[in-house]
């Protein structure tokens, strides 16, 4: 089992050939505009997976996968050509769910701050509901009572 660093550096030189590969050599009509985002390498070495995003509709992203899906082999000898390993790992992409993830903490965020200011505005006409100081307090005694 390679060391952990030996497989990030693997990752990252994945990361940049299957990106220049993908500028460069492939040239199905269905890839869009397509982001790596990240490469996981297993311990091993034997298997990455290459996270993507692409820029566009839905039907745009089915499109890019299916692309992707079948240059996997061409990308793969690319991969192999350009690395120093034994073997060759195996390649897998998988579209990354940053933007939509990112997208519904930005809905999340905004709601929060609404409700933020809905507390403010309520705050500024809010009265007690009993004594301003509902805390008890030691009475002074007058000198009359003793």
């Amino acid at each position: 089992m390679a060391d952990a660093a030996r497989a990030a550096k693997m990752a990252d030189r994945i990361k940049v050939i299957v990106a220049k590969a993908l500028e460069r050599g492939v040239k199905d009509p269905r890839l869009g505009f397509v982001t790596i985002t990240d490469v996981r390498v297993t311990g091993d070495l034997q298997h990455a997976t290459i996270f993507y995003t692409v820029y566009g509709s839905d039907e745009e992203r089915a499109d890019t996968a299916a692309a992707l899906k079948s240059a996997t082999g061409m990308l793969r000898s690319e991969v192999g050509k350009n690395i120093t390993a034994r073997l060759t790992p195996s390649l897998e992409f998988i579209a990354d769910g940053i933007p939509e993830n990112a997208r519904i903490i930005d809905s999340l965020l905004d709601e929060a701050h609404a409700r933020d200011a809905e507390v403010e505005a309520l705050k500024k006409t809010a009265h007690y509901a009993g004594d301003e100081d509902p805390y008890v307090k030691p009475r002074l005694r007058d000198d009359e009572e003793e």
